[in-house]
């Protein structure tokens, strides 16, 4: 068990939720507005603050975004108040994107005005599904504790869907899959999102394994004609996720592709997974091994995780 004077406040959510997973839910003092899971550690004081409405439209979102990154103003603000009051011995934070969290420069700022500690900065940056098994590995090295099993846990879960997708047929007949990560600008899904969708037996469309999400003319959405389209917005649950989906499919020519046609649209809840780089890519894999090969897999994430559009 980790000694009892170390106090971590995680300003990520896949970052909390790999503390939680290797059992450092009690040492966690402090959490981001974004935080949300495991449920226990809502009840931690909030140190970051967005400038940004989330309830806006899509369009006015990624403006606003724009905006402050050109301004060179991070999108999220540090309450160095509340940081000050918690004391941390240990931050955990990202370098991996200035939408997604905290950029790791606010955090430095910000820890140089808290003069009485001088916490440890855990600094995670994921692309790839073996970098999340790194970055598990790395916390827990910091805080000694023991991370085999859960890696073994996940890796093995993996496999499984792995090893029975590769039982299907060969490539030319796997579905194209296009994974939709923003609506308005349209954008594709990257990093981990394409070999996610490789293990659970698809042909990822647009993106590739490791490299940033991009944006995609809808002409060339339109005219690659996927065999299955999966909404997964960045920071959104399946309600919104709906919303913005039914606004892009009222078009026409929505209409004429293969994957509308067929009833193989989907919208899931991508904040919950797809979009944390933790232990939940691993229920990422299977919720898309679900969708992409109902005849297989039934985990049972069906209305929780993902619903038909």
């Amino acid at each position: 068990m980790t000694d009892s004077s170390v106090r971590i406040v995680s300003l990520i959510p896949s970052g909390t939720e790999i503390l939680a997973a290797l059992g450092l839910t009690d040492a966690i003092v402090g959490r981001s507005h974004e935080c949300d899971y495991p449920p226990e550690i809502q009840d931690r004081p909030v140190c970051t603050q967005a400038r940004i409405n989330s309830n806006a439209s899509s369009n006015e979102i990624h403006d606003k975004v724009n905006n402050l990154l050109q301004s060179a103003l991070s999108i999220y603000q540090i309450k160095t108040d509340v940081l000050k009051e918690l004391q941390p011995t240990h931050i955990v934070t990202q370098d991996q994107c200035d939408v997604c969290a905290v950029s790791l420069k606010d955090v430095e700022e910000a820890v140089a005005t808290i003069t009485d500690s001088s916490p440890q900065i855990i600094s995670l940056q994921p692309n790839v599904l073996q970098d999340v098994w790194e970055d598990i590995q790395r916390v827990a090295n910091v805080f000694e504790v023991d991370s085999l099993q859960l890696i073994e846990n996940l890796e093995a879960r993996v496999k499984i869907v792995d090893q029975k997708t590769k039982g299907l047929s060969q490539t030319e007949n796997l579905p194209t899959v296009a994974c939709i990560e923003w609506t308005d600008p349209l954008m594709v899904a990257a990093n981990w999102i394409p070999e996610l969708v490789t293990e659970a037996g698809g042909q990822p469309l647009f993106s590739t394994t490791g490299q940033p999400s991009t944006s995609l003319k809808w002409e060339t959405l339109i005219s690659s004609n996927p065999d299955i389209i999966i909404f997964m917005p960045c920071g959104f649950d399946l309600n919104r996720t709906r919303q913005e989906a039914q606004l892009l499919s009222q078009s026409p020519e929505w209409q004429k592709l293969h994957a509308s046609q067929t009833g193989r649209v989907y919208i899931t809840d991508g904040n919950s997974y797809f979009n944390r780089p933790g232990p939940r890519l691993v229920d990422s894999i299977e919720i898309l091994a679900e969708i992409l090969h109902p005849e297989i897999f039934q985990y049972g994430y069906k209305q929780e995780a993902w619903e038909l559009l």
